[in-house]
């Protein structure tokens, strides 16, 4: 089974209708720090959870409930990449890559974090795949704890309630409501953006520095 947004398994709906709320917060945590989560439907799932909350459809929770709920899920799961980053920090930059592991993923993190610095943690929380690896990366390099744990806090909240309220807000809207799938591809397309600018940046700042 597929859809507009891929395989039956990372549709939103989908992960919902079968895991419910648990399901919900295991992909947060998993998206948010662990090194296999990065291909997750983060922003997505966020947005269908408002809108099946506004809808009564699955969730049956009350809006305050899931926001805290999922903002918990995601800072713990910074927590965990942190802590993981911190102990393993080296070896993960000399590892191979694999299946589910590539180092540009790690590179381009790095490199998100050395420009922002402990803003990234917040700035990441908005950009797939980079917020996966940005608390590994900051463990890796040390942040001072307290100083994460701050930014990580900020951007746990703002990223699980803002895009879950906006769900369910937009989710009562009946255009809204009647294209959700072109709806959800369109929040994919936009919070790939950031990743694409910056790869064009990357690809122009080697040719400037490229001898020939």
């Amino acid at each position: 089974m597929t859809s507009a947004l891929g395989p039956s398994f990372l549709d939103p709906e989908w992960l919902i209708s079968t895991f419910g709320v648990i399901g919900i917060l295991a992909i947060v945590f998993a998206e948010s720090g662990l090194l296999i989560g990065f291909f997750l439907p983060g922003d997505s799932l966020l947005f269908t959870a408002g809108l099946l909350v506004a809808d009564g459809t699955y969730l049956h929770q009350p809006l305050w409930l899931m926001c805290l709920l999922v903002s918990v899920a995601a800072i713990a799961g910074d927590q965990f990449g942190y802590v993981f980053g911190r102990r393993l920090g080296p070896a993960l930059f000399r590892r191979p890559d694999s299946r589910l592991f590539k180092q540009e993923n790690l590179t381009r993190a790095r490199g998100f974090f050395a420009r922002y610095g402990a803003r990234s943690i917040v700035l990441a929380r908005f950009v797939p795949i980079v917020r996966t690896f940005t608390p590994i990366v900051a463990g890796a390099g040390h942040m001072h704890y307290r100083t994460f744990l701050t930014y990580n806090m900020l951007g746990g909240t703002l990223w699980g309630c803002g895009v879950t309220i906006l769900g369910y807000f937009l989710g009562q809207v009946t255009f809204v409501k009647n294209n959700i799938e072109f709806i959800l591809i369109g929040i994919v397309a936009v919070s790939v953006v950031p990743i694409g600018i910056e790869l064009l940046r990357s690809r122009r700042r080697t040719r400037n520095t490229d001898p020939r």
